[in-house]
């Protein structure tokens, strides 16, 4: 049996930056056999952006620093489910394994919505595992817009 060693506190780190700066709580960091290679949190509006979403900001610093176009056999960890944007670069990516914490009912595009990687069109799915330390990214998704609503 193989360990399994999550890399999403170091995610759920990253969102809760994201929120103090105002963002929505979305975080990720990318690992390749082991090695923390990029981590991200929203930056839409600091960079006013709307590309700028914790995934893509963490792909395009991974490639980056690989001199790279695709991460095969890399994994990332996201707090949320990826939206459509993001899960489409994910596959563009070629990301072999995708760790999400909370579903994400308005906007993911994974297990929600247009679920990306299911379409005939798409030519990389990664392996998907949700659920990883959900309560907590939940809570802290919710607690964010709980604020943002008083």
């Amino acid at each position: 049996m193989t360990n399994f060693t999550t890399f999403m506190p170091l995610a759920l780190e990253q969102a809760k930056k994201a929120a103090t700066r105002g963002e929505v709580p979305v975080g990720a960091v990318i690992v390749l056999n082991g090695v923390l290679l990029a981590s991200a949190g929203n930056r839409t509006r600091e960079l006013n952006d709307p590309t700028a979403h914790a995934e893509i900001l963490a792909i395009r610093d991974a490639c980056s620093k690989l001199g790279v176009d695709r991460l095969i056999g890399a994994s990332i960890y996201v707090t949320l489910e990826p939206c459509p944007m993001c899960a489409a670069a994910i596959s563009n990516a070629r990301i072999a394994k995708l760790f999400y914490g909370a579903n994400d009912k308005k906007s993911g595009g994974v297990c929600q919505g247009p679920r990306i990687f299911s379409h005939s069109q798409c030519h990389h799915k990664p392996d998907i595992y949700d659920g990883i330390s959900e309560a907590e990214c939940a809570a802290l998704f919710h607690e964010f817009f709980k604020d943002k609503r008083r």
